[in-house]
């Protein structure tokens, strides 16, 4: 199936590409998210005629992310929670924990899909670099600090 991004997407293409998927990404992930339309000859000349207005979008959002990117870079975050004498916790913080005090502590709300958690959730006390992805383009890190609490 052939379709034309509307937005940029991680590891398929930007904003203007005529990509092949297939079915089933395209009809259930691509085409209702607004990432995506098919690729017909009526979509081509309506794409062509609203490129401008979806670049500038495009560059609207590109420039909001850069700006929460400014308030988060190296932000340090302290969350608490019961643990063990090794310092094992008991449950573990996820990415809606990190998303929450993030939000509570900056300026600016972080959604729990921008989490980047590659180990999964994490189970012992420590200061851990947490990776946020704000946008396809743009990554931040932030410092985790985890420590036991009563």
């Amino acid at each position: 199936m052939d379709v034309i991004l509307l937005k940029k997407v991680a590891g398929l293409g930007s904003l203007g590409d005529k990509v092949s998927v297939r079915p089933g990404y395209g009809r259930n992930y691509l085409m209702p998210g607004g990432f995506a339309v098919a690729a017909t000859a009526e979509n081509l000349k309506a794409f062509e005629e609203r490129r401008a207005e979806l670049e500038r979008e495009a560059a609207e959002v590109l420039a909001a992310a850069e700006a929460r990117k400014a308030k988060l870079e190296g932000m340090r975050i302290t969350i608490g929670r019961k643990a063990g004498e090794e310092g094992r916790l008991f449950g573990s913080v996820g990415t809606a924990d990190i998303a929450e005090a993030i939000s509570q502590t900056a300026a600016t709300e972080v959604q729990r899909s921008e989490v980047r958690l590659p180990d999964g959730p994490l189970r012992h006390v420590g200061e851990f670099n947490i990776s946020l992805r704000l946008h396809a383009d743009l990554e931040c890190e932030v410092i985790l600090d985890v420590v036991a609490a009563d």
